[in-house]
């Protein structure tokens, strides 16, 4: 799925939700200056972004009316892309490698981001077999590119196994919609129209996790996003989140991320910059 944003002039201010999903995402953004948010990784980038994204890698947009970049291609293929069997070549080797660094994210830099970019911004101008030759294309030379960050280093992943994705989006809604108060099992499974052991055991198996892990490795990367944007004191961010305790929150964050909420605040300051609230 190839989408071109010409005019982000009609964009509103407020960036998208965090999302994912099970295709890769190439994402070029022609100019401007903003914030990459992918997992709990945030920086800034400027004079535009060339970002890969992994298979169901929680991240939030890139652009907004505020980012002032000239405009923004959006690229989404299946992780067996470009079909069925092509990956086990040995000729995909590469393509292999880069896909699989990509579950951590991707930011590309220097000539890469530049040439590429623009070869993938001119997409949208090709048939549909010009676009795969070149996408397939794109993606080589960024396989074998050495100008590039790895993100999302404190390694907090979403897995969604590709059966029962479908299923998952209503209970994903619903999360989304209520991670702020208390959620019990049971009522997770009757959104499911299941029994709370039948529930359990499908939601281990979609996320190999089971329910309560997956809401609190939500609840953490929604407080990233908060902690990244300034957002109140660190124990208005826990509450915010959905945390009954600011010790509950605290221990969670450190589990997940592998530092205390006021360590990453901290780090936030030496790598993006800003004023927070303690």
């Amino acid at each position: 799925m190839l989408k071109h944003y010409p005019d982000p002039s009609l964009r509103t201010n407020k960036l998208p939700n965090y999302h994912y999903h099970p295709e890769l995402e190439l994402v070029f953004v022609n100019g401007g200056n903003g914030r990459r948010h992918v997992g709990s990784h945030v920086s800034h980038f400027e004079d535009g972004e060339l970002i890969l994204i992994g298979s169901n890698l929680p991240h939030w947009g890139f652009t907004d009316s505020n980012t002032r970049n000239r405009a923004e291609t959006v690229v989404q293929f299946a992780p067996d892309f470009p079909a069925a069997g092509f990956r086990e070549l040995g000729e995909a080797q590469q393509l292999n490698n880069l896909f699989e660094r990509a579950r951590d994210g991707i930011s590309f830099t220097g000539r890469t981001k530049a040439v590429q970019g623009a070869r993938l911004e001119r997409m949208i101008d090709l048939d549909p077999m010009g676009r795969l030759l070149t996408l397939l294309d794109i993606l080589q030379q960024l396989a074998v590119s050495e100008e590039f960050e790895s993100l999302n280093a404190d390694g907090v992943h979403i897995e969604i196994a590709s059966h029962g994705y479908d299923r998952f989006n209503e209970l994903q809604q619903f999360i989304s919609d209520n991670f702020r108060r208390e959620l019990a099992v049971a009522e997770a499974a009757s959104v499911a129209a299941m029994t709370v052991p039948a529930f359990c055991r499908y939601f281990k198996k979609v996320t190999g996790k089971t329910f309560v892990t997956y809401l609190t490795n939500f609840r953490i990367v929604f407080a990233c996003k908060l902690l990244a944007d300034g957002h109140g004191t660190i124990a208005e961010v826990a509450f915010e989140c959905g945390f009954n305790s600011l010790s509950q929150f605290n221990r969670a964050f450190k589990k997940i991320t592998g530092r205390t909420p006021s360590q990453y605040r901290q780090h936030l300051r030496m790598t993006v910059g800003g004023e927070f609230t303690d």
